[in-house]
């Protein structure tokens, strides 16, 4: 199926030239973005890892043939774009079109596939996600895909860039750490209190259900009575719109996984060992920290992965209200019809995500207790 897909992808416009950064460009067929003698070498890469996929019982070779059309891709795009820019006039564009991400999908859900079916484990994990960010940051740093329009716009916005970065890290990581502030203690006192526990889960609950937008809407005219009427609350950031009301958010939407899973993972320590934990003569206290938090940690650690890969999502609807992050070039992008600007803040955003996805997944194994992994 991949393999046929991928042949289909071959035939859908693999780059395409625009006269400026907003009018749509011209399709250009892969075989087509340069001389024969470079796309020649990159079609035959691909059509190699395409084959290479074919065999089911040797996912290395699957996993050897997506890295190879993958190579070959940046390979075209380098070419392509250099080639398709000469005499094309000074605002130019040469933007990716639906081919490369057709197949470059195709050849991530290869690679994934052949890794699924190899079962590495969490530190082989770990060396594989190092060396793609490796891989991926020498690439950049070369500046090699520089024609390429998304990074135009990198270039001429690279200051707000990193400050949008900056921006987003802090709402994601920074609403993150003050839910588990409140959350581990709170997610404790309600698997100790069932009656707090059945008052604290559904007001969670609910909130959770508020849709973003309006969450963030809510914000604005409570922050902006609290800013208005509270003395010296101005001074301290304290306004309707910007980064506050989005954090406050995202704090709100961030304490239902970890209170849950605090709750679930002080709950999953088995009875036998609690009972041998009271036969030794431990405190409570001494049983929830040498006893129930180590069994336990492997289910609170999903919750903060849930809320990390939920926030860096979220936080992109930040820039609506003047919060910053990537979602400011999301949002530019789309009131100027600019495709490449809204790329520029959505790639870094889902880079962002299954970097944190992944890694979180390597932590959650690595705290499961007394199991075999491969390395």
């Amino acid at each position: 199926m991949f393999a046929v897909l991928g042949l289909f992808a071959l035939f859908a416009p693999f780059l395409t030239l625009a006269a400026n950064r907003i009018v749509a460009g011209e399709g250009i067929p892969v075989w087509a973005v340069a001389a024969p003698e470079v796309t020649g070498p990159g079609l035959i890469a691909i059509a190699l890892s395409l084959v290479l996929s074919l065999p089911a019982a040797l996912p290395k070779l699957r996993l050897i043939g997506a890295a190879l059309g993958i190579v070959a891709l940046v390979w075209l795009l380098m070419q392509g774009s250099e080639t398709l820019l000469q005499g094309a006039g000074t605002y130019a564009r040469v933007s990716l079109g639906s081919g490369f991400w057709f197949l470059f999908a195709i050849l991530l859900l290869l690679a994934a596939d052949a890794l699924s079916y190899l079962a590495p484990g969490p530190l082989t994990r770990g060396v594989l996600l190092i060396g793609t960010i490796a891989a991926l940051v020498l690439i950049l740093w070369s500046g090699a895909l520089t024609d390429l329009s998304i990074f135009k716009e990198y270039a001429s916005r690279q200051d707000a860039f990193f400050d949008a970065a900056g921006r987003h890290l802090g709402l994601a990581f920074g609403s993150l750490a003050v839910a588990a502030v409140i959350g581990f203690p709170l997610g404790v006192l309600s698997h100790r209190n069932e009656t707090m526990r059945s008052a604290v889960l559904p007001i969670l609950s609910f909130l959770q259900t508020i849709p973003s937008l309006a969450m963030f809407g809510i914000m604005i005219p409570i922050l902006a009575w609290v800013g208005t009427t509270v003395p010296g609350a101005r001074e301290l950031g304290v306004a309707g719109i910007g980064f506050l009301p989005a954090f406050l958010a995202l704090v709100i939407y961030s304490l239902l996984p970890v209170v849950a899973n605090t709750v679930a993972g002080l709950e999953a320590a088995p009875p036998a060992a609690m009972d041998a934990a009271r036969g030794m003569g431990m405190t409570r206290n001494q049983r929830l920290l040498q006893v129930q938090l180590p069994l336990g940690l492997p289910v609170m650690l999903a919750g903060i992965r849930i809320v990390l890969v939920q926030n860096i999502g979220l936080a992109v609807i930040a820039g609506l209200i003047g919060g910053g992050g990537f979602g400011t070039f999301v949002f530019q992008g789309l009131n100027q019809t600019a495709t490449d600007l809204i790329l520029l803040g959505a790639l870094p955003t889902v880079a962002l995500a299954l970097v944190s996805a992944i890694t979180m997944d390597i932590l959650v194994e690595l705290a499961q207790p007394n199991t075999t992994r491969h390395q």
